[in-house]
């Protein structure tokens, strides 16, 4: 090179713009709604712990929770992983980094220290054979755990802390952070060699693709349920709220999400594909609410056949059911209106402040004496419906929506 010529310095990509995804809007709030719809189940279908015990149990909704878990909470990390490398390219990895903090850290903090201790003092309260204590005094021993373990504590762990609904602010910061340090790690490797897009990730899904994929979550998902079942929660590095048998089906969508923003999956993918995949998910949802989870081919964990035929069944259900919303709204549901816009907006919020509101609706309702059925229909209803309300008021007060 001759002396005193410039050095060009190659610039960075170009970020391509894209339209507004308003069909991914509406499917992110249909699936935070299919959240309250669940939470309002959970007092009358399985037999998970619950912050509302009640007498009245069906197994149709211990049913319709196993198939949204299947795909709901997976969705959800999808469609907030499109969005994450976009926010990324533009804000760089430290301004990225501190818009998480913000609008994911800050309202986790503010619900673990408000909304959970208040609903864990309810159980307390009602369902505790303890003598009567101040909020104020179960807040310090017994929430933080500073007093001392009662010798009969009946769970469901100690202390009381336990961040509910919030686990799934908690794993979309850990898994951003994730991207974060893999973005950085990937730009020091780049300066060493030139990186090459693997054929098979610039390529649509097909259905060999989706088949691979499947299998692959189904098998990992698999090995770590023999040690960690369905519903059995740990606290990652003491603090991060997860189940296990699910992280491997939540990071795998989030990375999926990633790479779909990337390459252009969701307006390249099939509506023959997509469809296909729908029919898939909704038959198997349909043989299962025919049969029930209470059958020898359900298991929620363990080293068996039935937790390997469950595990392989949820995941292709799951994965069924996401390919072929994900179509389905393109196709049929990508119109917006002043009402969808507002929803979409509030739809983080309306995640937020919808738990209290089911729980004292269930208590407001434990004494109705109706159809176990109606009971459900009602709460979940009425829980939408305050939810939205609560969460568009959050979001007036001054500051609020650069958070929420």
């Amino acid at each position: 090179m001759p002396v005193g010529t410039p050095v060009e310095t190659p610039s960075p990509p170009t970020v391509r713009p894209r339209p507004h995804l308003h069909y991914l809007d509406n499917l992110r709030v249909a699936m935070i709604l299919l959240v309250v719809i669940h939470h309002a189940a959970q007092a009358y279908g399985p037999p998970d712990w619950w912050y509302f015990r009640g007498d009245q149990h069906t197994g149709v909704l211990a049913t319709l929770s196993a198939v949204g878990g299947s795909f709901r909470m997976s969705l959800l990390f999808f469609a907030a992983a499109y969005l994450v490398p976009r926010s990324h390219d533009r804000r760089g990895g430290w301004g990225f980094t501190r818009g998480r903090l913000k609008r994911l850290g800050v309202p986790f903090l503010i619900g673990a220290a408000t909304i959970m201790p208040a609903l864990m003092y309810t159980y307390y309260v009602q369902y505790r054979d303890y003598p009567p204590i101040s909020f104020g005094r179960y807040y310090l021993d017994v929430f933080l755990g500073l007093g001392q373990r009662p010798a009969d504590w009946t769970g469901p762990s100690w202390p009381d802390l336990q961040f509910g609904h919030l686990w799934f602010i908690q794993n979309l910061l850990a898994l951003s952070l994730l991207y974060v340090l893999f973005r950085w790690t990937g730009g020091l490797l780049s300066h060493r060699r030139t990186r090459h897009t693997p054929a098979r990730l610039i390529r649509t899904p097909g259905h060999r693709a989706l088949v691979l994929f499947t299998v692959t979550v189904a098998a990992a998902a698999f090995v770590v349920r023999i040690r960690y079942p369905l519903d059995m929660w740990v606290p990652l590095l003491d603090f991060i709220q997860a189940e296990p048998a699910r992280l491997v089906q939540y990071a795998a969508f989030f990375a999926a999400g990633v790479l779909a923003y990337r390459h252009d999956w969701l307006s390249r993918l099939s509506r023959r594909t997509g469809y296909t995949w729908l029919a898939v998910g909704v038959a198997l949802a349909a043989v299962l609410f025919g049969t029930g989870v209470d059958t020898p081919f359900f298991a929620p964990g363990g080293l068996s056949w039935a937790s390997a035929c469950w595990t392989l069944v949820e995941t292709f259900m799951g994965v069924g059911l996401c390919v072929g919303l994900l179509t389905l709204f393109r196709e049929k549901v990508a119109g917006h209106s002043r009402l969808t816009r507002s929803l979409a907006g509030d739809s983080y919020a309306i995640y937020l402040v919808h738990l209290p509101i089911v729980v004292a609706l269930q208590f407001a309702f434990a004494h109705a004496r109706l159809p176990v059925l109606v009971t459900f229909a009602v709460v979940a209803i009425l829980a939408m419906a305050a939810s939205a309300v609560a969460a568009h008021l959050l979001r007036q007060l001054p500051g609020a929506k650069s958070v929420l």
